[in-house]
């Protein structure tokens, strides 16, 4: 491997200022706001320079991993239609096309295909190109959408006239991805944002043809807006939501220039979300109720909480995760027992706004360990639920289930060419955390991969804001099982895979619980003999960045190298500073660091703070300029500070999109061939014979 000297940026002074005293910041100047301060540009490039050149003698080996997830794709790809208003609409993918055509085809799917959008043209253009969303008229004749062509979440908003192909003038720039029809089919609502912080903050109603109206702004900092329509079509919706509450406002369909009237006023740590149809609303709440329930409630008496009853009623074992409304059902996503599963409750019959429920059941599912999810459908008289059936080994499948017989029907199954499945085997099991809690961890290997304690490891973890990271099957992760690798995905505290509680045991002042968590899962791995002490690997993004930053400082000693996506890591900077796009909205999360005992606790785990003289794994980083939710800045000071602390001579590298956002790049292919940048990584460190980079400089 040549000797190259890594990018050494000035160390200059600065003080982050807080009320319980100034911290020095020694790369601060690396933030650049603008995106175009030529010393901070220059850096960045030489950053990715310096990663190319480290990379270099892998090149052949990121191609050929290219190669092999490009020929897992299905390349000629279509989804399952969905039927609504008389047309089905679906979306295609064609061989060797990098973006999704979206189209549909009037009463049956064998009359002539209207493409709607065809991503691959409209992207020509540009670097990167994301369509955000898109909706058409009620009366099917026009088409609202919205395009992201920088990768910092803000979109421009166009209608097209779909009878004519003609471009409407009516237009909106910054704004958020969704739009919602009112019934006239000349209205919309669509939701713009802050200029500064690009919190989604408020809703304009537009008539076509004329200037938009401002209908409605959130000031508190915390709320993000948002819209979208019930299943009745009655009314547009514009829900407002923190981290611990909610608050939905109705617009009626039928008279967009009414007033919106609130559902149920916001209150501390109430969370809702609702639908309506049959003359009622069904609304998942956590009132009362940790793991959230279903309750209904006539149109026109939500404001009257004594006139909710329970639908679903709370359970303390599973989590009410989503559900979906039809007249004759309502089908529940729930989590219980760390499994996402499919429920469904059947309607004896629907009288005056109130139902009684018939039968209820959870479908079945082939596997022991599997992740199941409804797919919500827009015509209300189904008498199918769509769900969605997956697992570590087994490719997605789109599924309907006749409510009334069960009978179930796979309406598709993902392709994975090249892929095997019978090669393959999972596992669910439990690591006992520090403090006696049980941990689940979901693992995937290749049925000949010896579990001796050979084998190389890689562990995956997330743990924040109560995602929970479902067991499916990755046709890019076969990369590594078919190299050997046992692949592991620890569900810490902080997600939600077993319950609210879960999630709240790793957050806020409990947030260490996600990192000892994650050391406890690689330990028991590691015992257990799925993986060799001197051959494990971590793995996380965004949030899950964080973690596995804060993992390297408490436990270097348990990894050989670290994969960080897009990694918040400087926690405590990031929290002071309500400047920051989605600061204000995360204080529930993580804390405020302007009280004393929250700054405390932040500090103690961030991991830009906590970089030591010590031996570091491992590094391989990857950010976008133009990231909206972890600024770019935040990964190139902890590279930087890093290699300037650290005692070891492991390589730490930053790859840096110069062109997209937190998603990174738009385009299919574009994408894996940063995944296989990724991989190409792991495999090269895993190959030091010694456990040891040796890169001069690194």
């Amino acid at each position: 491997m040549p000797s190259v000297d890594p990018p050494a940026p000035a160390a200059r002074t600065f003080d982050v200022v807080s009320p319980h005293g100034a911290r020095r910041d020694e790369y601060h100047w690396l933030r650049d706001d603008t995106r175009r301060d030529s010393a901070v540009i220059a850096h960045l490039n030489a950053e990715n320079e310096y990663t190319r050149a480290v990379l270099a003698p892998s090149v052949d080996l990121e191609q050929a991993l290219f190669d092999e997830m490009r020929a897992r794709i299905q390349e000629d790809d279509s989804s399952v239609p969905v039927f609504d208003r008389g047309y089905w609409y679906y979306s295609r993918f064609e061989r060797g096309k990098q973006q999704a055509i979206h189209a549909r085809r009037k009463g049956t799917m064998v009359s002539p295909e209207e493409v709607l959008l065809d991503g691959n043209e409209l992207s020509a253009p540009h670097p990167f190109y994301r369509i955000g969303s898109y909706a058409v008229s009620p009366d099917g004749r026009l088409l609202a959408w919205t395009a992201d062509t920088v990768g910092r979440n803000k979109f421009k908003l166009h209608v097209r006239d779909l009878e004519s192909g003609e471009a409407l003038a009516d237009t909106a720039d910054d704004i958020a991805s969704m739009v919602a029809w009112a019934s006239d089919s000349r209205t919309l609502f669509y939701v713009g944002k802050d200029p500064g912080t690009l919190r989604e903050d408020r809703v304009f109603r537009a008539s076509l043809g004329q200037r938009p109206v401002l209908v409605f702004r959130e000031e508190d900092a915390s709320y993000y807006v948002s819209v979208g329509t019930t299943k009745s079509r009655d009314y547009v919706l514009i829900s407002l939501r923190s981290t611990t509450s909610s608050e939905t406002h109705l617009v009626e369909a039928t008279a967009p220039e009414r007033e919106p009237r609130v559902f149920l006023p916001r209150r501390q740590d109430h969370l809702y979300s609702l639908d309506h149809l049959d003359g009622r609303f069904v609304v998942r709440t956590n009132r009362d109720a940790k793991n959230f329930r279903l309750m209904e409630v006539r149109d026109g008496e939500e404001r009257d909480e004594g006139a909710w009853h329970d639908l679903i009623a709370h359970r303390a074992d599973t989590l009410a995760d989503g559900f979906a409304l039809y007249h004759r059902f309502v089908a529940i996503s729930v989590r219980n027992g760390g499994l996402r599963k499919v429920e469904v409750a059947t309607f004896a019959r629907v009288d005056e706004g109130r139902s009684t429920l018939g039968e209820r059941y959870f479908i079945d599912a082939d596997e022991p360990s599997y992740t199941m999810s409804v797919r919500d459908t827009p015509t209300p008289d189904a008498t199918s639920v769509r769900y969605v059936y997956g697992s570590l080994v087994s490719p997605a499948s789109v599924f309907e289930a006749e409510v009334a017989s069960r009978e179930r029907t796979r309406l598709k199954e993902q392709k994975v060419p090249t892929y095997d499945q019978a090669q393959y085997t999972s596992e669910y099991i439990h690591a006992r955390a520090s403090d006696g809690a049980l941990v689940p961890i979901s693992l995937v290997y290749r049925k000949s991969t010896p579990l001796d304690g050979s084998a190389p490891l890689l562990v995956y973890g997330y743990g924040a804001y109560g995602f929970s990271m479902d067991a499916h099957m990755d046709a890019n992760r076969v990369s590594l099982l078919d190299r050997g690798f046992v692949y592991a995905i620890a569900h810490v505290r902080g997600g939600q895979e077993l319950g609210r509680a879960w999630y709240e045991g790793g957050k806020l002042a409990n947030k260490m619980s996600s990192f000892t968590d994650f050391i406890a899962v690689t330990e028991h791995l590691v015992a257990r003999g799925y993986g060799a002490r001197s051959l494990v690997f971590a793995e996380g993004a965004s949030a899950g960045g964080l973690l596995v930053g804060a993992v390297m400082n408490m436990r270097p000693d348990l990894y050989r190298g670290v994969v960080a996506n897009v990694p918040f890591v400087d926690v405590v900077t990031t929290m002071l500073d309500e400047t920051i796009p989605l600061t204000t909205n995360e204080l529930d999360e993580w804390g405020d660091p302007k009280t004393a005992d929250a700054y405390a606790t932040m500090l103690a785990y961030s991991p830009y703070d906590n970089v030591r003289a010590q031996g570091y794994p491992s590094l391989y980083v990857h950010t976008g300029l133009w990231d909206s939710q972890v600024q770019f800045f935040e990964p190139a000071k902890w590279v930087a500070r890093l290699r300037d602390r650290k005692t070891d001579r492991n390589i730490a590298l930053l790859d840096i999109d110069m062109t997209s956002g937190h998603g990174g790049a738009s385009g299919r292919f574009d994408r894996l061939r940063q995944i296989a940048r990724e991989v190409g990584f792991v495999l090269m460190v895993r190959a030091r014979p010694d456990g040891r980079d040796g890169f001069d400089g690194g």
